[in-house]
């Protein structure tokens, strides 16, 4: 294991609420709020993109996609466990979708030097954060999926 390499613990809780923690004992936070986070970052970013028509595939679907996030695991709260299990991956598939459009955006912002010119320092700063956060979120939901289909498997094994 690497040693300056950030691995999360994903807590389930009897509520059903998620609780993230970094194996560094630094980030320790209710899943909620940081969807929450997330969503709003993204679409603060998104006022940032210039206004051409070619961009609004991006605002859509981008903003469609992170805010969907935190509106399914809400949704999940609520619900009984094979729902919750439903939502949880309709999270994992909307954060890939979310990961996709921010990847797009740093893809086409490199190889174009005009583009990269448009976006300067701050918004292509905020850009690979955002870029950074769609990954960790895609790996939490990876996990709690998996924590999920493990948990359902003893389940079903003890009956």
């Amino acid at each position: 294991m690497e040693a300056n390499k950030i691995f999360y613990e994903i807590e389930i809780l009897s509520d059903k609420k998620i609780l993230v923690k970094d194996n560094q004992h630094k980030y320790q936070v209710l899943l909620s709020d940081r969807l929450m986070e997330f969503a709003a970052n993204t679409i603060s970013f998104l006022y940032t993109l210039p206004i051409y028509r070619e961009f609004d595939v991006f605002r859509n679907q981008l903003s469609r996609s992170a805010t969907s996030i935190g509106a399914n695991y809400e949704e999940s709260q609520a619900s009984s466990y094979p729902e919750f299990k439903q939502r949880i991956q309709i999270c994992l598939r909307e954060a890939r979708e979310a990961n996709y459009w921010i990847r797009l955006l740093l893809k086409l912002i490199n190889e174009n030097i005009k583009l990269n010119r448009t976006f300067k320092g701050k918004s292509t700063d905020n850009l690979h954060k955002l870029q950074k956060e769609s990954s960790e979120i895609v790996l939490i939901f990876g996990a709690i999926s998996s924590k999920i289909n493990k948990k359902l498997k003893q389940t079903s094994s003890s009956k």
